[in-house]
């Protein structure tokens, strides 16, 4: 994508359809004037008059326990440098909504008109009453750190400069692991710090309380090494300030040990990196380009111990590992502040959880056969579900020890359950599964790339390296929609019809016809199939002139998947074609099954299905817990509907234990964990959270996960192929460009497992 077509895209996505990224949604019944006489006059007295009485209850009965400001002048945004509050504001919205899909925290974002440092300081104090927390950002030195120093004396609520102490905290986490790779002790080594922002200075405190000490660090700004006596030093920075006279950085890293980065690009060259000890750790954080570059670096030495800001390598210092769990455990015991005590928590938290086995579902996301701790593993992963169930409770508990906590926690078994159903209403599925394709993308065939919503999912999957498209259609057709979409991507492109294509037309028919010549079809017949481009795409993956296939757009889904089960064979063991939607609901993904297929399935076909989605489910790390639906609960009906469900549950029990499954039962019982045990505690499911349900019949699978999607807005991924020799996946007739996307990075990731277990039995 050229730089004007990815400066629409960005302009377009923070326009429409609605203007922001953040709204405030309510969360009680408004439906009837008794509700609306509850919610305001003059039920709303009530409260008010507690409150008043008692100020502590504004926590019980309003949002202000879960609310946080996210408040900025605007002078130091980003890489955007001093642009005013007005032009910030899209920075601090994306702020809020980190904090919401990470620890469900709501958010109002602030923006002050004032640089001066009074002015901000009465402002904030004066709208505090309203948040449970203040997160400052993107405020530039010295100033941040005098508003932050007053704020955090002068209020009762948590306060924390996340620019300064996010990147502390993390890094702090990583430095921790790394040095004990390293095996070298935090007070013998010797640190250069490239950057004396306030980043850089909220690092090295935080560095230093690990146990460095102070004369063993040289900082270095954009004017040089700080030295006593120059007057342009704020007193913070004196502090790691030296005498004697200025050296260069390539000779303060002479033998040092840990090399912080700060600052900008490409200033540690390898031939300085050469020069520090044995088992240098590194860490190059600046953004876009880090002070040297990762592959460079570990192609120089490979005793190094590298981290990064990036995302597209190992070790990312990645401040969402912090913030939304600290200020969550802050929140949770009505914390007064966030203190020395409950930082150092949370890096301690975290160095441990980089040392703890690696969900599979982490491993799943990253692509990876398994994380484990060690010089590309010293911090965990973004992504890792457990953030925050260590996290946020380190530092609740530290909270608690250090005496500011105002609502202090006493079953945490329990506060662990909160913190897990937290997490279970964003979609956090989509990025795992777009990271995990994003490992190892594949060569993926778009059948309908003259259209401009494909051709504009298949723009977004080259460039967000999910894969490789390769485009079929009218040639014509998609190079002036590529022209119109600023898509300037070399990729192949190709029309089935043309005759340049005809040899391999040919090939394409021969081999079809050979394999279905005792079945009615002749090469004539074969040859006129190959030149309709879902038949030739199937017949590239069947050659491996392609890894995965993606059509359906603009035809209807029968009329799609005929052609792909006559050309496509069953995969191994497989004894029927099924398909799953993966709905990303509320509650956490949902996998339904069967959604396309099988109209009127027996007992033996729902075993089938059973069976591949859970393996489904468990391709994107989620252990399944199967309900086998009905309108009948454990035998209340002898139906012959309702039989075939119970008989498919007594096989499974029989002969996959492994699977926790039971039916025939009701949805509403599947899905309400407190009616299910109250009534049927003898159930497999009693206990635990459903989240797999197999239908009996197709009708009522596809109507279940249309409804959802609409009614809803649920998000819906599928129908995936389960059975299929071949990653053939099938969009629904007029599927949006996100579900095109969706469906593409699922193919991807099928193509991989296919390639592993392939691999696996080649070395059997």
């Amino acid at each position: 994508m050229n730089k004007e077509s990815k400066r629409r895209e960005a302009l377009l996505y923070h326009s429409e359809p609605t203007p922001g990224k953040i709204q405030v949604v309510p969360t009680k019944k408004y439906a009837t004037q008794r509700d609306l006489s509850l919610a305001y006059s003059p039920g709303v007295a009530e409260p008010c008059l507690e409150i008043a009485a008692n100020v502590e209850d504004v926590y019980k009965y309003t949002a202000k326990g879960n609310l946080v400001a996210v408040i900025s002048n605007g002078t130091a945004v980003l890489g955007l440098g001093d642009i005013g509050p007005e032009a910030s504001k899209p920075v601090m919205e994306g702020k809020g909504l980190l904090f919401k899909i990470f620890s469900d925290i709501d958010v109002f974002d602030i923006e002050i008109g004032t640089k001066d440092i009074e002015e901000f300081i009465q402002t904030v104090k004066n709208i505090a009453p309203t948040f449970g927390g203040i997160n400052l950002e993107d405020i530039k030195a010295p100033e941040s750190f005098e508003i932050e120093r007053r704020l955090v004396e002068e209020l009762d609520i948590p306060v924390m400069h996340d620019d300064q102490h996010g990147t502390a905290i993390i890094s702090s986490a990583a430095l921790i692991n790394a040095l004990e790779l390293a095996g070298k002790k935090a007070e013998d080594v010797k640190m250069v710090v490239s950057g004396a922002g306030s980043a850089a200075i909220a690092c090295t405190d935080l560095y230093v309380l690990l146990g460095v000490k102070v004369e063993n660090i040289m900082m270095f700004n954009s004017k040089g090494l700080l030295t006593k006596g120059n007057p342009a030093l704020s007193d913070l920075q004196l502090k790691y300030a030296v005498d004697g006279a200025k050296i260069e950085l390539s000779e303060a890293v002479k033998g040092a040990d840990v090399f912080i980065g700060l600052s900008s690009g490409d200033i540690l060259s390898p031939e300085m990196l050469l020069t520090m000890k044995d088992n240098p750790i590194v860490f190059a954080m600046a953004n876009p380009n880090p002070e040297i570059d990762y592959n460079l670096a570990v192609e120089t030495r490979k005793d190094v111990i590298m981290a990064t800001g990036r995302s597209d390598f190992p070790n990312q210092v990645n401040n969402v590992l912090g913030f939304p769990y600290i200020f969550r455990g802050a929140l949770d015991v009505r914390a007064t502040k966030i203190n020395e005590a409950m930082k150092m928590a949370a890096v301690k938290a975290l160095a441990i959880l980089a040392k703890e086995p690696v969900p599979e579902q982490v491993n799943v996301a990253y692509g990876a056969t398994k994380l484990g701790f060690g010089q590309e593993y010293i911090i965990p992963k973004p992504f890792d579900p457990r953030l925050i169930t260590i996290v946020a409770p380190a530092v609740a508990k530290a909270a608690m020890d250090s005496g500011v906590a105002k609502s202090p926690i006493t079953d945490w078994a329990a506060y662990e359950d909160v913190l897990r159903e937290r997490m279970g209403n964003d979609n956090k599925m989509v990025r795992l599964m777009t990271n995990r394709a994003k490992m190892d993308p594949k060569r993926i065939v778009f059948a309908e790339a003259d259209q401009l919503n494909v051709l504009k999912a298949a723009q977004i999957v080259y460039e967000d390296g999910i894969g490789f498209p390769i485009l079929l259609g009218d040639k014509d057709v998609i190079l002036g929609l590529k022209k119109e979409l600023g898509f300037d991507a070399e990729l192949e492109i190709i029309d089935p019809k043309t005759n340049e294509e005809a040899a391999r037309r040919n090939k394409f028919a021969t081999a079809y016809w050979e394999t279905r010549e005792r079945r009615g079809v002749s090469l004539l017949d074969s040859q006129k199939f190959m030149r309709e481009r879902n038949y030739f795409a199937a017949m590239m993956v069947n050659s491996g002139e392609a890894d995965a296939l993606v059509t359906g757009h603009t035809r209807s889904y029968p009329s799609v998947v005929k052609p792909m089960l006559q050309l496509i064979d069953k995969a191994h063991g497989a004894s029927l074609v099924a398909t799953a939607n993966m709905m990303l609901t509320s509650r956490g993904p949902m996998f339904l099954s069967d959604t396309a297929i099988n109209i009127n399935p027996t007992s033996e076909d729902l075993v089938n299905i059973a069976i591949m989605t859970a393996k489904t489910a468990k391709m994107f790390g989620v252990e399944p817990v199967i309900a086998m639906v009905s309108f009948s609960n454990f035998g209340s009906s002898t139906s012959p509907g309702a039989a075939k469900v119970r008989d498919a549950v007594a096989y499974l029990h029989k002969n996959h234990p492994e699977l926790i499954v039971d039916g025939e039962i009701q949805a509403d019982f599947a899905l309400n964990p407190e009616m299910l045990q109250e009534k049927f505690p003898f159930s497999k499911l009693a206990g635990k959270k459903v989240n797999t349900l197999i239908f009996p019949n197709l009708e009522s699978a596809n109507i279940t996960y249309k409804l959802l999607k609409e009614l809803y807005k649920v998000n819906s991924i599928g129908p995936i192929m389960m059975g299929m020799g071949k990653p053939v996946h099938i969009f629904q007739l007029g599927a949006s460009v996100e579900e095109m996307v969706n469906m593409a990075a699922i193919a991807v990731i099928d193509a991989q497992e296919k390639e592993n277990k392939k691999n696996k039995l080649a070395k059997e």
